[in-house]
């Protein structure tokens, strides 16, 4: 017979929980205000230490006006389409992709989950959720023991989120999702300003305690599988992996400790923006951008995955509803407004990519060795139906590390290669020598 566990098994692990109140945090996002703040002050840094792969995916929700997105043209010599427009200056930097997207996807309000794993999240009978890992996670691996921060996960809401409306695009090597930041403070105090000695000591005593939480939960976890059928051992194996991966996380945190962070002046950092403001908003993403740019600049991480909004909600630089906008039905005012929206973003990448082009490290520009991946894991398509398929898509950058761009990449959305193969190709440009992710078939020779 196979044996039973009670669900509370597991909770001695973990402790004991307790519900919280309801607090503010906890409420649906609400419009305080219309009126935008004043625009940022911060200006690009002219050079940069030293030059170093890098990698950021820049999510959107809810999909896009595909009629103004998607140029009618392909090829290098293709014409922008009035949403990328903006984007003119950088031409030569970047490479519309349209046509792909992820086969075992559903699409929808999940699109987030699934962008950067390309997971079939019913692949395991029995499971609600299965997810895997995320393609910034196989880089970050590369990377980790040259950065104090392996990767960071940025995001409009902080944690993690729930399934199939997560709050972070980052999932690790058992599927977990990766908790995010929403708060510039948080995230600039996390990256730049130094430890005081009771920091340090707390710090320490911190990791310690970790450690003995992470060997009371393997020493759990090892005595149920004496008592669990081969797929649960299957599952506690996993989990025994997470746990170890936590373990090497904690020991080369450590390391750091020691190390001063660098020194950065907050002065033209917004810091204080919130992204559920309306009046923030617009501030909100130029400081995370700006926060982002620091990092890779003093080489604190070389891996970002950024949710700007996550699905199902999110407003635009003048407070629209994005959410309630791409359930168009394909009414030309809804399409116009989701359009502005659309351009709305798009100028926050533009000015992202000054920021980077505006940077040198020696003959070439911080741009040349930063990779950014910009787009949507859905599709709102000619009716508001958020489709999987022909998926709003942007590569810019990178062309000190072999990027070629092709302007305009068209693929058939009925018969194109798995979405796994550009996100395999990013990796291999940024350091990583599989040749294997996800369902990835190969690479694209055309990037």
């Amino acid at each position: 017979m196979k044996p039973q566990l009670s669900r509370r098994t597991m909770l001695r692990a973990a402790g004991a929980s307790l519900a919280l109140p309801m607090l503010d945090a906890m409420v649906p996002w609400r419009l305080t205000s219309v009126a935008n703040a004043a625009p940022s002050q911060f200006k690009a840094l002219p050079h940069s230490p030293a030059a170093h792969p890098r990698l950021i995916f820049c999510y959107f929700s809810n999909g896009v006006n595909i009629k103004q997105w998607k140029p009618t043209s392909t090829g290098i010599d293709y014409e922008l389409s009035p949403t990328l427009k903006e984007l003119e200056k950088h031409r030569k930097d970047f490479t519309v992709i349209s046509g792909l997207g992820h086969p075992a996807s559903d699409g929808g309000h999940s699109g987030a989950d699934t962008w950067l794993t390309g997971a079939d999240l019913d692949a395991k009978p029995g499971s609600d959720y299965t997810n895997s890992i995320s393609i910034d996670q196989r880089v970050a691996a590369v990377h980790e023991k040259e950065t104090r921060i392996a990767s960071l996960q940025l995001s409009d809401l902080s944690g993690s989120g729930a399934a199939l409306h997560s709050h972070t695009l980052s999932f690790d090597q058992s599927g977990t999702p990766l908790p995010s930041e929403n708060s510039p403070r948080r995230l600039f105090e996390r990256l730049f300003v130094p430890d005081k000695a009771g920091d340090r000591s707390a710090t320490l005593m911190r990791y310690q305690q970790q450690r003995s939480i992470l060997d009371a939960v393997l020493e759990e976890s090892k005595r149920l599988s004496k008592q669990v059928g081969k797929d649960d051992q299957q599952k506690l194996a996993e989990y025994y992996d997470s746990v170890r991966s936590t373990e090497q996380r904690i020991e080369r945190l450590e390391g750091w400790i020691d190390v001063p962070k660098p020194v950065v002046d907050p002065k033209s950092l917004q810091l204080g923006s919130q992204p559920s403001n309306a009046h923030d908003r617009s501030m909100w993403l130029d400081v995370m951008l700006e926060l982002s740019y620091l990092s890779m600049l003093t080489d604190t991480t070389r891996v970002i995955g950024f949710q700007w909004a996550r699905e199902a909600s999110g407003y635009g630089g003048g407070g629209e509803n994005h959410h309630e906008l791409s359930h168009h039905g394909g009414d030309e005012g809804m399409l116009e407004k989701l359009a502005g929206v659309d351009r709305f973003y798009v100028s926050k990448l533009t000015r992202f990519l000054d920021l980077l082009a505006e940077t040198h490290e020696g003959d070439a520009r911080m741009l040349d060795s930063t990779v950014i991946m910009f787009g949507s894991g859905m599709n709102s398509g000619e009716g508001g139906e958020h489709s999987p398929k022909d998926l709003p898509l942007l590569v810019a950058g990178g062309g000190s590390l072999g990027v070629e761009h092709a302007g305009h990449l068209a693929f058939d959305k009925d018969n194109h290669p798995p979405m796994a193969n550009l996100l395999l190709t990013l990796a291999k440009k940024t350091g990583v020598e599989s040749d294997q992710f996800s369902d990835a078939t190969g690479t694209l020779a055309s990037l």
